[in-house]
């Protein structure tokens, strides 16, 4: 009998690399799933009283799920950490009703929903402290072909220009600052998102602490609220 792995017991700790690139694609992510859930859900919901909505909702559901399942994957793929399915077994009959009052159905459309700011409060962080560094710390690489009034500039208020190649290595000091920061930065953000996609698309504390007592390998039947007593308990086989 196989048994399914509930949590890998790591903290995540994303490679710098990965951080970058799952941050900056969170911005056009957000925004595909914000539109996508509002959209499907304001749809189906106005559109009850005629049934089609219900069609409506159960697709937003199912894909709602799938986005989930990717979000998953990517956060594995870029930031190294592992994410358990957090789904309720659907029972025969009811599979509809059980899939509505899992829990974990409205932690993905909530996570889906504010990918949305999160995406832009990362991207923006992340853009403007590695555009910024670069551009400073090679400034002195490209700097003879700047306008030869260039000045820096912040708040409309000039204080300093560039007449000079030596002119250039204290921003390109302020540049290797500004780097070292936007690594610290991007690593911050990439372990903070990692164990917020655990918390939020992952199984619960609680779930994981009630599966992890259980005497034999299996999964619990979760369709029902969790029994008082074990004896209603029923098992059955899973895979990984």
């Amino acid at each position: 009998m196989t048994t399914t792995t509930h949590r890998d017991g790591t903290r995540p700790n994303p490679p710098l690399l990965g951080s970058l690139a799952y941050l900056a694609m969170n911005l056009p992510i957000g925004i595909g799933s914000f539109v996508f859930v509002v959209t499907t859900m304001s749809l189906g919901v106005s559109t009850l009283i005629i049934w089609v909505g219900l069609a409506v909702l159960a697709f937003a559901m199912l894909v709602m799920r799938g986005l989930a399942g990717l979000e998953r994957m990517r956060v594995h793929a870029l930031l190294g950490t592992y994410i358990a399915s957090p789904y309720r077994p659907a029972p025969e009959k009811g599979r509809w009703t059980s899939r509505v009052k899992d829990p974990a159905t409205w932690k993905d459309m909530a996570y889906l929903v504010l990918m949305l700011p999160i995406g832009i409060a990362e991207f923006t962080i992340v853009t403007v402290l590695w555009a910024t560094s670069l551009y400073l710390t090679f400034l002195p690489l490209y700097w003879h072909w700047l306008p030869g009034d260039w000045y820096a500039e912040v708040w409309n208020y000039s204080f300093a220009s560039l007449d000079s190649w030596w002119s250039t290595l204290p921003f390109a000091g302020l540049g290797v600052l500004l780097l070292v920061l936007a690594i610290l930065v991007t690593n911050g953000l990439g372990m903070a998102h990692a164990m917020y996609a655990r918390a939020m698309l992952g199984p619960s504390p609680r779930r994981i602490a009630k599966l992890e007592g259980l005497s034999t390998a299996g999964a619990i039947d979760w369709s029902d609220a969790w029994p008082p007593n074990t004896a209603s308990v029923t098992y059955g086989s899973v895979s990984r």
